[in-house]
């Protein structure tokens, strides 16, 4: 049996994997990211020009940006997008959205429950999980403090 010296394997490794080009992802990932932003920076200016008060109008550019997200993913747009723009395409609440529709258009060939019930937040769940203890958490320390 031949042994690999940690080395050996580095430089393997290095040879064999794709070279990514840094500069170039990252324009494009803030392109792509920016661009989302600021098409939920319009809805939200239309909202509040038509008379809703800010709260109102940034729930509701929230939730016209997961369905927009949840409706790209199910037919395909969102992954050609997140091709292009990498992390720009998953830090926004669209990306969100599409990593819980993307489970489940994935998983809905074996079934409702095995597959879309059971699937539907592979991706999501831990987001979901732990967003929820950190908020509880920093209520409490916020409660403790009487910083609210």
């Amino acid at each position: 049996m031949y042994m690999i010296t940690p080395q050996e394997y580095s430089r393997m490794t290095d040879e064999v994997s794709p070279k990514s080009a840094t500069k170039a992802n990252i324009l494009r990932a803030y392109a792509a990211g920016g661009g989302i932003c600021a098409v939920a920076q319009v809805i939200l200016a239309v909202m509040e020009a038509f008379g809703a008060d800010k709260e109102a109008a940034s729930a509701w550019t929230s939730i016209i940006l997961v369905v927009a997200g949840a409706i790209a993913t199910g037919f395909g747009w969102y992954g050609e997008l997140a091709r292009y723009g990498g992390a720009g395409t998953l830090v926004p609440i669209t990306g969100f959205s599409n990593a819980v529709c993307s489970a489940a258009v994935e998983a809905q060939s074996e079934g409702l429950i095995l597959g879309v019930g059971a699937k539907i937040f592979t991706i999501a769940g831990p987001v979901i999980l732990y967003g929820t203890a950190a908020s509880a958490i920093y209520g409490f320390i916020c409660f403790l403090f009487n910083i609210v």
